[in-house]
């Protein structure tokens, strides 16, 4: 059954070697593969984050990855102090880049291709 086992997000970018540069570099993922075609990236339990380089990028504006976080303040100060701006979303209360979703606290940022990336922090742990 697919549930029993683990699953890779992959994303789009047009330009590896910034991806490489933000995800590596800025966000400290540990390189687990590369090839001139794509990028994979080591996460917490045994999940993996895939940058596969496209022509043409994302065209999506919607969530494309999330990572659950313990402590969400920790995590959006230290992006912060990374240079990663946190995105304000409209409709929704953001008290310092953190907005209460009802099941969770969630907090968002772009990479440097448009892919928007998400933290949550679950109120009951999931």
């Amino acid at each position: 059954m697919l549930g029993e086992h683990p699953i890779d997000v992959m994303l789009l970018a047009t330009d590896l070697d910034v991806a490489r540069q933000f995800y590596g570099q800025k966000l400290g993922l540990k390189i687990l593969i590369e090839d001139d075609q794509f990028l994979t990236f080591q996460c917490g339990g045994g999940t993996r984050l895939v940058i596969t380089k496209s022509t043409t990028g994302t065209a999506d504006e919607a969530t494309q990855a999330s990572w659950r976080v313990n402590d969400i303040a920790a995590e959006t100060s230290h992006l912060r102090s990374l240079g990663v701006e946190l995105q304000e979303v409209p409709g929704l209360s953001m008290v310092d880049g953190v907005a209460d979703v009802g099941f969770a606290l969630a907090a968002w940022f772009v990479d440097p291709h448009g892919n928007s990336l998400g933290l949550l922090e679950f109120k009951d742990r999931l």
